[in-house]
């Protein structure tokens, strides 16, 4: 069973950044394909990037060229550097790997405020 932790978020003004960590224990996530997903107060779950077990990689229309999906192997871990935040992107966000039965964690709060 997998369990998925993330961490990193915060406040930061706008234009700022951050770097948002997934943490995974239980098993190796090294074969999967993993995503980042955020969902804004009063708003449906959306989904922000992907990575695939070979790293390639694909975003969100809103995030492209400002955020950056990645992942660590030897630390089961996936990262999402975010540049250039804006307010828009105030929102709990989420791992998981899309398709499988992996439970959601508990989130990370992002909000991008002056």
């Amino acid at each position: 069973q997998v369990q998925l932790v993330e961490s990193g978020g915060g406040l930061v003004q706008p234009g700022g950044s951050l770097r948002l960590s997934c943490a995974a224990s239980g098993r190796t996530i090294n074969d999967y394909t993993m995503a980042w997903y955020r969902q804004a107060p009063g708003k449906q779950r959306e989904l922000v990037a992907t990575i695939t077990s070979r790293r390639s990689t694909n975003y969100a229309d809103s995030v492209k060229g400002r955020f950056t999906i990645s992942r660590d192997n030897a630390k089961n871990t996936v990262y999402l550097q975010m540049n250039s935040l804006k307010p828009e992107d105030t929102a709990v966000y989420f791992c998981n790997a899309p398709g499988t039965s992996i439970g959601w964690g508990q989130g990370t709060q992002v909000t991008v405020s002056s």
